[in-house]
């Protein structure tokens, strides 16, 4: 646990000594670029950093002192600091993204970072409109903070001596990238296609959606990341993916419950506000094979309203609850969680980390925010 917090202690130290270099540079152009920085310190600033972890954990699974006689040179050690806070910046940047897409106003209880540039418009009484220059203004953030976290990752590849691991790092590194951008399109495609695909499709795309929006990149990929900046073997690899792929679905699946029933008060987020985004999940595809038609259709109608009233929201919370399928998904959870730390019981991977995995894998699961 404290080899965890320092870790995590680590990364705020880099985020913060990054965007403290960075700030000269932006006002040196123009005074106006200021809150790029300030508005991606407040993004930064904390948060459950479980991409650093898997990645910081992935890289002690095969590089910790309890599994090997020889520990690896030090570099790795600063390679993998490095690694995770890119992994940290890359996350902050798919936020920025996600919530322009989604159209969401707030983002862990402050408003999101879109909603910031259209209210710095409305404050300056500046041309033009508010909400198209906040979105615009929130897209080029989030491409700078992706530009960011690839010079982050670069520089924490240059202090490795094993090229081996270097370009295996890089490729894991770039994978991951392609992957979450390709799952975010075939999220948003789900929320304007999924009325012509075939009622047996609905929940093979929802878990599409899941695989390579969120689970490979929030678990597997972080891992996958560590362990070659390590120099893990196949075995090894193969185990932490095996790992980190059914617990990455897990992950997205306790998202998308907090997304309709979480509290506001715990995720910074309003209360169903899945169920006003519109979102295709396997919860929804659940609830709908359960459903009667009628309730179907009335599900249908309201969900993706971003007008839903509390009551609205409370009655689609109730028909999904006693659809059955919220009860299905956590049987799912359960399900994958169980063949996650089975592919690590007896995996080629250090004792410490083992340990730490397993402890990661019930928060992952039980949190509530």
């Amino acid at each position: 646990m404290a080899e965890s917090t320092r870790l995590v202690d680590l990364v705020q130290e880099n985020i913060d000594a990054y965007l403290s270099a960075r700030a000269p540079q932006l006002t040196a152009i123009a005074p106006e670029l200021a809150p790029f920085v300030d508005f991606s310190r407040e993004l930064l600033a904390g948060g459950k950093r479980f991409r650093a972890l898997f990645c910081y954990w992935g890289w002690q699974a095969v590089a910790a002192d309890d599994l090997f006689d020889d520990a690896p040179a030090s570099d790795s050690f600063d390679a993998v600091i490095l690694a995770s806070t890119a992994l940290e910046v890359f996350h902050a940047a798919a936020l920025v993204h996600d919530d322009i897409m989604d159209n969401s106003d707030t983002r862990r209880g402050m408003p999101a970072a879109h909603r910031r540039f259209e209210q710095l418009h409305r404050d300056s009484n500046w041309l033009g409109a508010a909400p198209a220059f906040g979105q615009s203004s929130a897209l080029l953030l989030g491409d700078l903070l992706l530009s960011w976290s690839d010079e982050i990752f670069a520089d924490g590849l240059s202090k490795l001596s094993d090229l081996k691991a270097r370009i295996a790092a890089r490729s894991e590194f770039n994978l991951m990238r392609t992957e979450v951008t390709v799952g975010q399109y075939l999220d948003i495609l789900e929320e304007n296609a999924w009325a012509r695909q075939s009622e047996a499709e609905l929940l093979p795309r929802a878990n599409r959606v899941i695989v390579y929006k969120s689970a490979k990149y929030s678990v597997e990929a972080p891992l996958a990341i560590g362990a070659s900046l390590g120099g893990a073997t196949l075995a090894q690899l193969t185990a932490l993916r095996d790992f980190g792929l059914p617990l990455g679905i897990a992950f997205q699946l306790r998202d998308d419950v907090l997304g309709v029933f979480g509290d506001p008060a715990l995720t910074g987020k309003p209360s169903g506000d899945d169920l006003r985004e519109g979102k295709r999940t396997v919860l929804i595809a659940l609830a709908r094979e359960r459903l009667p038609a009628n309730a179907r259709r009335l599900l249908d109608e309201l969900l993706g309203d971003p007008e839903l009233t509390d009551t609205q929201v409370e009655l689609l919370q109730n028909t999904i609850t006693d659809s059955g399928a919220l009860d299905a998904l956590e049987d799912i959870i359960e399900q994958n969680t169980r063949l996650a730390l089975a592919a690590i019981a007896e995996a080629p991977i250090s004792r410490s980390a083992r340990a730490q995995l397993t402890a990661l894998a019930d928060t992952v699961i039980r949190r509530t925010a």
